[in-house]
Formats: structure tokens, sequence, C-alpha cells
């Protein structure tokens, strides 16, 4: 009674664990919620946007400068043909002067010419004297343009009077002067033109140096920006595919910020976090029904085979009442002895299938399989005897152990081997063959019956959950998908072939934590 009470004590603890298990994780996950929330937000939408921003004002403040510097070349451009077309005029208006002195000539022409001059100075001169050295420098020029025609203008009135005034002693001096005034106004134009041509040419190095140098830092910008943006979304992409392989390994701790900063990643994390709580909830409740399931056929072939020992316990109880005065205390004590046995018989099923179905967490420790192995046929015992179907176990001395929880390991191969079971005939055999895989860094457990076997259009879909060929009330089709899971948590992997009419093999894999002979174990 004392045992009894402390097994039931044991379960409830235990009970009590996984619950407080599930919570933990449950907490921790809510835990990496809020934080993976509290960081401030930076969104991969916002970094584009300001990357765009950023060159759009790039190229505003591009185009401003390049606009003020064309302006001032424009300005330029026009300075130099004003300068250029007064110089003309000036150049013509010398000419006909030259031909007066020499040939009495073109007087008239050189003041129309030097009259054009003035008008074309008087009409520009306003608008470029910044270019023409302020307005002392344009005062000085026009002086002298007006100083150039007055003189014309003598000449011309002296010519008037007489016929050969050019010949005359005034005109020679008045020449000398012309000579001078037109010789300094060319001079004036010329310096302006040469100086005007350098800062041009200044101006346009100026404008090709904004063009090249613009293009070369928005350029820069871009590569700078895009490999930003492309380094941000590809590491975070990688991130979350090493999630997901993670979490198709069975890893299913909560996933933690990495960066400093919330996005739109931040939501798919949440999401995935959300969908890792959900999917351990359903697994948990999964492997449960799965493990009831297989706890109800256990307790089938139980309560069938404990009967044998309750019989003989009753019946010997019975004859010790009924014929206690008459027995030898000989028989009394043989008697007792077999109710021991038999009572010894009966907790040995109970334990059995009390240690399959208790409810523990997982405990990840080195599993010694051929020991577990054996465990699980002894556990089964009472089915595959009644079943009367031979079941031989084959593995190699110091096999080697791997890594996992050898509660739901056993639960794995109770599963596949109830389902060969069903599967077979009486007088048929079912092998369960552990070796080395041929890469010597996994080992293999076949479980392989010669039953009625899977047809190939049902074969693909056997690990599908809740998918069941057997009839109603018998098969919940969780099976099999619950397996694959345990299995896949551990790294390893669960595959099926089969031929209709020739039976099925499992075959599991699991990585392992040496190489030697076969032994064999029959039931």
């Amino acid at each position: 009674m004392p045992q009894t009470s402390a097994t039931i004590l044991g379960e409830k603890n235990e009970s009590k664990d996984t619950v407080q298990a599930v919570y933990d994780h449950m907490a921790d996950i809510d835990a990496a919620q809020k934080t993976l929330l509290s960081r401030r937000h930076f969104s991969v939408r916002k970094q584009i946007f300001l990357g765009n921003v950023l060159v759009f004002l790039f190229a505003l403040v591009l185009v401003l400068v390049l606009t003020l510097n064309n302006n001032q070349v424009e300005k330029r451009l026009n300075f130099l043909e004003f300068v250029n077309d007064f110089s003309s005029e000036v150049q013509q208006a010398r000419r006909y002067e030259k031909n007066y002195f020499l040939y009495g000539t073109n007087l008239d022409d050189a003041i129309e010419n030097i009259q054009l001059a003035e008008t074309i100075f008087i009409t520009e001169s306003e608008e470029f004297s910044e270019l023409l050295g302020g307005q002392w420098a344009r005062q000085e020029i026009f002086t002298k343009i007006g100083a150039y025609k007055t003189l014309l203008e003598q000449l011309y009135q002296g010519e008037q009077q007489k016929t050969d005034f050019h010949a005359t002693s005034f005109s020679k001096e008045t020449e000398l002067k012309l000579r001078g005034y037109g010789k300094e106004i060319l001079t004036s134009a010329h310096t302006m033109i040469a100086l005007e041509k350098k800062t041009l040419g200044k101006a346009l190095k100026r404008s090709r140096q904004i063009y090249l140098y613009s293009i070369l830092g928005l350029l820069v910008f871009l590569a700078i920006n895009t490999y930003l943006l492309v380094s941000r979304l590809y590491s975070t992409l990688n991130r979350f595919a090493s999630y997901a392989k993670r979490i198709a390994l069975g890893d299913f701790r909560p996933i933690l910020p990495q960066r400093k900063i919330r996005d739109e990643f931040t939501d798919l994390a949440v999401a995935i976090n959300e969908m890792i709580k959900e999917i351990d909830l359903r697994e948990a409740v999964l492997i449960q029904t799965h493990k009831m399931k297989a706890i109800g056929t256990l307790t089938a072939g139980v309560a069938h085979e404990i009967n044998n020992p309750l019989n003989n316990i009753m019946l010997t109880v019975h004859v010790l009442l009924e014929d206690y005065h008459d027995l030898s205390e000989a028989e009394i004590l043989e008697m007792l002895n077999d109710v021991v046995a038999e009572t010894d018989r009966s907790k040995k099923i109970i334990r059995n299938l009390l240690d399959f179905a208790r409810e523990s967490t997982s405990t990840m420790e080195p599993v010694d399989l051929a020991v577990l192995l054996k465990d699980t046929l002894h556990l089964l015992e009472n089915q595959i005897r009644l079943s009367g179907i031979q079941v031989d176990l084959q593995f190699t001395e110091n096999f080697p152990k791997i890594h996992g929880d050898a509660q739901k390991v056993q639960q794995v191969f109770v599963n596949l081997l109830l389902n060969a079971l069903d599967a077979s005939k009486k007088g048929n055999k079912i092998q369960v063959i552990a070796t080395l895989k041929e890469t010597g860094d996994f080992v293999k457990v076949r479980v392989i019956d010669y039953g009625q076997g899977i047809p190939k259009h049902i074969l693909t879909s056997i690990f599908d959950p809740f998918f069941t060929t057997k009839s109603k009330g018998k098969g919940t089709g969780l099976g099999l998908s619950v397996s694959q899971g345990i299995i896949a948590k551990h790294g390893g992997t669960l595959t099926a072939k089969s031929e209709e009419g020739s039976g099925s093999c499992f075959t599991i894999t699991f990585p392992i934590i040496n190489f030697p002979e076969i032994h064999t174990f029959s039931l």
C-alpha cells in the first residue's frame, strides 16, 4: 500500500512539473514578445523612404547649384557678347578714323560707329556693372567714349568749314588724342574679354566638376544605402531561415531581439513566437491523445493478461478459506508463495504500463537503444503473446547511445510495434533490427513486418495528422504523425517503405552521441 501511494504521489508531482514547464515556456514566450515590441521602431519602409528623401534633397541641391552656376555662365557669355559687340563698333570707328586722316573720307561713318558703340555701352553696361569692375570703371570707359565722340564731332564741324581740314595742325593734334582714347577704349574692352574668358573657363570647369563629383557622390550614397538595406534584409532573412530550421528540428525556444530597433520583421518574429506557442500546446495535446490511445490498446492486452494471476490468486485464496484446517503447513506456505508470485507478476505488468503512461517533462539524456528496445518488448509482451506473432530483436554489442528522451522514443517504438501487430497475421514474424548507418554517424532501427502492407497510393499520406486506414473507433490517425514529430525533435528521421501484400518497413535514424557483433533477442 505505501508503494502504491508513493507511485500516485510521484505521478502527481511529475504532472505538476509538466504543467509548470508548459507555463514557464509560455512565460518565456510572452517575455520575448514584450522585449521584441518594446524597442524603438525603425522600419525597412522608413529606411527606404529616408533614402529616397535624401536622394531627392541631394538632387534638388544639385539642381539649384547647377542652375546658379549656369546662370553665372550665361550672364558671362552675355557680357562677352556685349563687350565683343562694343569692341567691334569701336574698332570699326577707328578704321574709319584712319581713313579720314589718310584720305579725308569716312568721318561720318566713324561718328556713326562710335555712337553705336556708345548706345550699346549705355544700354548694356548697367546690367553688367559688376563685371565691368564697378560703377567707377564703367564711368571711366563711358567718359573716354564721350571724349572720343566729341573729338570726332569737332573734326566733322571743322571739315564742314574747310575742304582740306583733315590736313590742318588742329586735325593733327586731334588725331593724336583720338588715337590715345581709341587705344585705351579697345585695351579696356580686350582686357575685359580676356578676363571674362578666363573667368568663364573657370566657371565651365567648376560646372563640369560639380556634375562629376555630384554623380560620384550620388553613386556612392546609393551604393552605401543599397548595401545597408540589402545587408539588413539579407542578414535578417538568414536569421529567420535559421529560426525555421531550428523550429523544424523541434527547438521551440522563442525568438529574442537581435537588434536595437523594431521593424516589419519584428511582426514576423512575434507571429512566429505565437506559432511556437500554439505548436507547443497542440503538440502536447497530440502526444497525450496518442499516448492515451496507445494506453487503451495496451490496457486491453493487460486486462486479459492480468486476469490469469488474479484468477489464480482468487482460486488459491478460496481453497485456503475452505480447506485451511485440512491443509498442512507446507501446503499453506506453498499456496501463499503462489499468491505472492502471482501478485508480483501483476505488479510487474501494471508497473510497465504506469511507466509508459506517466506524464513527465522532456529529459534529454544518453539513451541505450538496446535496453530501451528490450523494455519496449517487455511492455508489449502480453499483446505479442496473445497475437501469436514472433518478434525478433537484433542489435550490435556495445550499441552506440543516442541523446534523447527515453519515454518519448519508447512511445514511438510502441506505436510502430502495435501497428505492425495489427498489420500481421497469427504465425507471422516481426523484425526489429538496430544497426549503424553506412556513414557511421547515425544509428538505424528498422521495424519490419510481413503483413498486408500499405497500398502505394496512400503511402505518401500515412504521416499526415488524422489520416488512418483503420476502422472507425480503432485509430485516431495521430500515431505516425506524432511519432515523426518526436523523431524530428531528436534530429532524426522516420520513413516508410511498403509493398501491398508483402509487408512494411519503418526506418528510424538517430544521430549518435561505437562497432561490433550481432546479438539476437526473441520473444
